[in-house]
């Protein structure tokens, strides 16, 4: 079962509809609103709420927040955002964003994920 110890959480205007992309990597765009993060791209957090555009996006920047997986992903590995800002194993030329604390067998499972501060995040 996934958990969440948050740390320091701030707020940014969704860029668009980020309803359905609750607990995904998300980053600053060039407006300075929400956006969702692209693949193997930095990020500034996970998306805590589930933001319609125009709307207050709530953003966990580090601590141990819910990511979705976008694939299997063995706990102890590094991980990346997908193209759809889901967790999947980083590789070797993305920089990981976090360090998955748990094992996720398939995409579409909720894991807890320490943000890590020597990636991108």
């Amino acid at each position: 079962m996934a958990y969440e110890q948050p740390g320091y959480k701030f707020s940014l205007i969704a860029s668009a509809d980020l309803s359905t992309h609750q607990y995904k990597f998300v980053d600053v765009n060039a407006s300075g609103q929400a956006a969702l993060a692209g693949a193997g791209t930095r990020c500034c957090g996970v998306l805590q709420n589930k933001p319609t555009s125009g709307n207050v996006a709530e953003i966990n920047h580090d601590g141990i927040s819910k990511v979705v997986a976008g694939a299997a992903v063995t706990a102890g590995n590094e991980v990346m955002s997908d193209a759809s800002g889901r967790a999947v194993t980083a590789t070797a030329t993305n920089q990981g964003l976090g360090i998955a604390l748990q094992s996720a067998g398939a995409a579409g499972v909720l894991i807890p994920v320490l943000l890590d501060r020597r990636g991108t995040v």
